[in-house]
């Protein structure tokens, strides 16, 4: 099939790496016509239209992608339109994958993105079968594990096109990551969760009588001084008179300790739990990501191998490595996690417990040994029928070494955990 290069202006940077080959190039590569055909056809999807996913529709259509498809299932607020730029004020209270996806095609006419608005989890493994690769630009940590799970059980070994790349990137202010994950093959996001481990809680003895960072003092105005002032009123984190409240306490606190660095914006991050989105780092992700896309839909280069972070807050700095599968994965191992348990604490702390692990992460887990049911979730008359055992110890109701199965309705997967008495 002949190309016409004087319609694909657009793309002439990146026709010269289509048109020839490189030393590092795939060995199956065929440069020009067949390897831009190719990447035309490529059907990709992108998750998230938020500030990572507007820079990743951009990227890829303008390297060459004509069929994107993108699914979010946020509206427009206006506190999105300082990074956000696909969107306008005119645009707040719209579906984010359907203006993303119109404002695209409106500057590259020759590209065709389809929107979805809706949860990633009302697609099922029909929808998910239909694209070569799928990209992620998810701010949460609970969709980026579905999804993996998701991709890793839809592989068939005698199917070769059931295994549907992931390129995954996440940011949090000046930090940020890119990955490759090709599902069974490689490290997959839950051998990774540790990375991730959810953020340490401040104890309260801290807020209460020794505070250290500004933080602690909102915290405490938050916590501490909201409920002994104000406890009538439930507290409204987007009402600027409760803000400022808990910003004059704040700042009294830490003026009483010598604390600098109270702010306002502070406290409404700290209130709101917002970590500042810096729109250079999503660029620079999102720029890492689209790459190892289009490496992965051309062969024109090695994609990376597996993990790159990034990191712009002192200076630019970058690390690649390669993470490893994990034998004990619940989701692409074969073998049972262990964890390290104290037999005598109770059923209802080791529930608690998985919420915090890093390796673990489940919120509303169910549990169950070979032999018979420790606890359930649901439905009510399981949960009532088992509820007798969290206030059991754990070395009443499991046997040292003794394999669990844990599920959580959060996820498609069963986890299996093999529990360890401490000496």
């Amino acid at each position: 099939m002949a190309i016409d290069y004087a319609a694909r202006r657009r793309y002439r940077h990146i026709d010269k790496f289509l048109n020839k080959v490189g030393p590092s190039t795939d060995p199956d590569f065929v440069a020009g016509a067949p390897t831009i055909t190719a990447l035309e056809e490529s059907k990709v999807l992108v998750i998230g239209a938020g500030g990572l996913g507007c820079e990743i529709l951009k990227n890829l259509a303008m390297s060459g992608f004509k069929d994107i498809h993108v699914i979010d299932m946020d509206t427009i607020d206006v506190s999105n339109l300082n990074r956000q730029f696909l969107f306008r004020k005119d645009d707040v209270g719209k579906s984010k994958a359907e203006v993303a996806a119109a404002c695209v095609m409106k500057r590259c006419k020759d590209v065709k993105i389809t929107p979805f608005n809706g949860k990633i989890q009302d697609k099922d493994e029909d929808f998910y079968m239909q694209f070569k690769i799928i990209i992620c630009g998810l701010d949460s940590i609970e969709a980026r594990r579905w999804i993996n799970a998701t991709l890793v059980s839809m592989v068939d070994m005698d199917n070769p096109e059931s295994l549907k790349p992931l390129v995954d990137g996440g940011t949090e202010g000046f930090k940020g990551q890119a990955r490759v994950i090709l599902p069974t093959l490689t490290s997959c996001i839950e051998c990774q969760l540790d990375m991730h481990a959810p953020r340490a809680a401040v104890p309260l003895c801290t807020l209460a009588t020794i505070p250290r960072q500004p933080e602690h003092c909102i915290e405490w105005a938050k916590i501490i001084a909201w409920e002994e002032h104000r406890k009538d009123t439930i507290l409204d984190t987007d009402e600027p008179e409760h803000i400022t409240w808990l910003y004059e306490k704040a700042l009294n606190r830490a003026r009483e300790f010598n604390i600098p660095g109270v702010t306002y914006q502070m406290t409404q991050g700290v209130v709101k739990n917002i970590i500042p989105a810096i729109a250079s780092t999503n660029a620079i992700i999102a720029a890492a990501c689209c790459n190892e896309a289009f490496k992965l839909a051309t062969t024109c280069n090695p994609n990376l191998s597996n993990y790159m972070m990034y990191t712009g807050d002192d200076s630019i700095y970058t690390y690649t490595f390669e993470h490893e599968q994990k034998p004990d994965c619940p989701v692409c191992g074969n073998l049972a996690k262990t964890i390290t348990v104290n037999p005598n604490h109770t059923l209802r702390q080791f529930i608690e417990s998985l919420g915090e692990r890093p390796e673990a992460q489940l919120k509303k887990p169910t549990l169950r040994t070979e032999s018979t049911s420790l606890y359930f979730q649901a439905p009510p008359s399981l949960e009532e029928q088992t509820r007798p055992n969290l206030s059991k110890r754990l070395g009443e109701l499991v046997a040292d070494g003794e394999e669990i199965g844990v599920s959580d309705p959060a996820f498609t997967i069963d986890f299996k955990f093999k529990l360890v008495f401490q000496a």
